[in-house]
C-alpha cells in the first residue's frame, strides 16, 4: 500500500492551503493509500543556518521530519503564494531536510516519488504564479512532479463550512491530483 504524506506551506490555523490539500488527500484515500497530514507548524525549525548545522547538527525536528518523509511513498503539496513565489516557511523546511545525514544521499528522502503541486490564493490567480516556481524546487529535490498542477482563485470563496470545495468540477481535479499521486507511488513502491 503506497504511504503518501500530504501538506500545506502555510502556518495560518485557517489555511486555504491546509483546506486544499485536503481535498487531494479524499483522491489519495479513494485510491488506496494510506495518507498522513501533516501540519508542520507541529514540527517548529529555526531558519536554516550553516553554522547552527555545523555546531549541533541537525536539530531534532529536522530528524523526526526526516524519518516522516523517507517513511512515505509520494507527497501531496499545497502553497499559498507569497509575493509571487514559495513562502518562507515552506523553503526553510526543504532547506533543512535536504541536509543528508551521515551516509545518506542527497535528496534521498525525495528522489523518485511521486508529488503533486496545488495552491490556493484569494486573488484571481490562484497562486498560478507560483506554481512553477514550486514545481521547479520540487523537481530539483528529484522528486516526481505530475505535470497537472491546480490553482485555486477566490479561496476565500471556494469552501463550505465542512472545508468542502463548493465547485464539483474543482473537487474533482484536485481530487485527481491527489489519485494520480497515489496510484503512481503504488506502482512504484
Amino acid at each position: 500500500m503506497a504511504r503518501i504524506l500530504a501538506f500545506a506551506g502555510s502556518l495560518r490555523k485557517g489555511s486555504w492551503n491546509k483546506k486544499l490539500v485536503r481535498v487531494a488527500v479524499q483522491g489519495a484515500r479513494e485510491a488506496g493509500a494510506e495518507v498522513t497530514v501533516l501540519e508542520i507548524e507541529d514540527y517548529p525549525l529555526p531558519l536554516y543556518d550553516g553554522d547552527l548545522e555545523a555546531a549541533s547538527g541537525l536539530p531534532e525536528h529536522v530528524r523526526k521530519l526526516k524519518d516522516l518523509f523517507k517513511a512515505h511513498h509520494g507527497f501531496l503539496i499545497s502553497s499559498p503564494e507569497y509575493n509571487g513565489g514559495i513562502p518562507g516557511v515552506l523553503k526553510n523546511l526543504t532547506d533543512w531536510l535536504s541536509r543528508p545525514r551521515e551516509g545518506e544521499k542527497p535528496f534521498e528522502i525525495f528522489a523518485n516519488k511521486p508529488a503533486a503541486a496545488m495552491a490556493a490564493s484569494p486573488g484571481d490567480l490562484g497562486g498560478n504564479r507560483m506554481l512553477p516556481t514550486l514545481r521547479a524546487h520540487m523537481l530539483h529535490m528529484q522528486m516526481l512532479v505530475i505535470p497537472q498542477t491546480f490553482g485555486l482563485a477566490k479561496a476565500a470563496e471556494a469552501f463550505d463550512e465542512t472545508g468542502l470545495l463548493k465547485d464539483a468540477k474543482a473537487s474533482d481535479a484536485v481530487k485527481n491530483l491527489g489519485r494520480r499521486v497515489a496510484e503512481l507511488a503504488a506502482r512504484l513502491a
